[in-house]
């Protein structure tokens, strides 16, 4: 057998002893930092678990603004619009002074 596959078949080796140690001592160091959290009452934000804040824009639905009043109303059928964004199709081609909400 070559020096080559010797040391490979010892990291095998090691490396299944050490996952065999670690999961023994998992339980135990779970048990002990979970003992502490309770002891000192830290949260997942004094441990540095709590979401950090988003970088970027900010979601769609999560900074949304109140809808803006009506300027405009169709008297058929009573459709309004605020003057932003595109022009609805009652009121396209004509006169917008003709369907201005007078208050």
């Amino acid at each position: 057998m070559s020096q080559y596959a010797e040391l490979k078949a010892q990291i095998a080796k090691l490396q299944a002893q050490a996952d065999e140690v670690r999961r023994a001592e998992l339980a135990d160091v779970i048990a002990d930092i979970q003992q502490k959290i309770a002891e000192f009452g830290l949260s997942a934000r004094d441990l540095g678990f709590a979401e950090a804040p988003r970088r970027g824009r900010p979601r769609k639905g999560s900074t949304q603004k109140a809808p803006l009043p009506a300027k405009y109303r169709d008297p058929k059928t009573g459709a309004t619009w605020s003057g932003r964004g595109r022009v609805p199709g009652w009121m396209q081609g004509k006169n917008r002074d003709r369907y201005l909400i007078k208050e």
